[in-house]
């Protein structure tokens, strides 16, 4: 590994206080980037807007400060060539690659609504399967832009329709990576589901 690329970061969300657990992990990285004269990152994980808390933001970094954790780039700090450092600020690069995503066929439009969702849940629930997914099972019953014939879809999102952007995961494959802790990895995509990567208000 290049001591000279490596860089690290800590994305708390702002939803109350620092808590233990949020500082070890800070510390881990601040420590291993400063032992490969890395770069230590704070990025501010401000996407779930309902539980936002004013003042969470300053009080982590007061929190930081206090434990002697100083970041190299985040919001706070004018130097730094990859902000913003808040996740709601980067809303808008974050929806030039979901639509690339979709347009390469790699993501879909869902326009379900939560009763949609409730109702797929209550239908595929079982003793074996307590907590359906929004997966290859499932996707062809539910409203969107793969299931949907094209002018349904160009109707709908012309009207701007509330809607969520999904990965299409693939079936039958193994994605295999290498961790540094745990060493090779292999997941099976049939166990996965296809993930929200855009909410509705645009959000990653």
């Amino acid at each position: 590994m290049s001591e000279t690329n490596v860089r690290v970061r800590f994305a708390p969300s702002p939803t109350g206080g620092l808590h233990l657990g949020g500082v070890r992990t800070a510390l881990y990285n601040y420590l291993f980037a400063r032992k490969h004269n890395g770069t230590f990152i704070l990025r501010i994980e401000d996407t779930d807007q309902t539980r936002f808390v004013p003042g969470a933001e300053q009080y982590i970094i007061d929190c930081l400060k206090w434990c002697g954790i100083s970041p190299d780039e985040g919001p706070h700090i004018s130097t730094g060539n990859y902000g913003p450092y808040r996740q709601s600020e980067r809303k808008s690069i974050y929806g030039i690659h979901a639509e690339l995503l979709v347009k390469k066929g790699f993501a879909y439009y869902a326009f379900d609504t939560p009763a949609d969702l409730e109702m797929m849940r209550d239908k595929y629930k079982s003793s074996t399967n307590p907590s359906p997914q929004y997966d290859h099972h499932v996707r062809m019953e539910m409203r969107n832009s793969l299931s949907l014939p094209v002018e349904e879809v160009d109707q709908l999102l012309a009207k701007q329709t509330p809607h969520v952007i999904r990965i299409k995961m693939p079936r039958d494959q193994e994605v295999e990576l290498q961790d540094m802790i745990r060493g090779k990895v292999v997941f099976n995509t049939n166990q996965l589901d296809d993930k929200v990567l855009l909410k509705a208000d645009g959000m990653p």
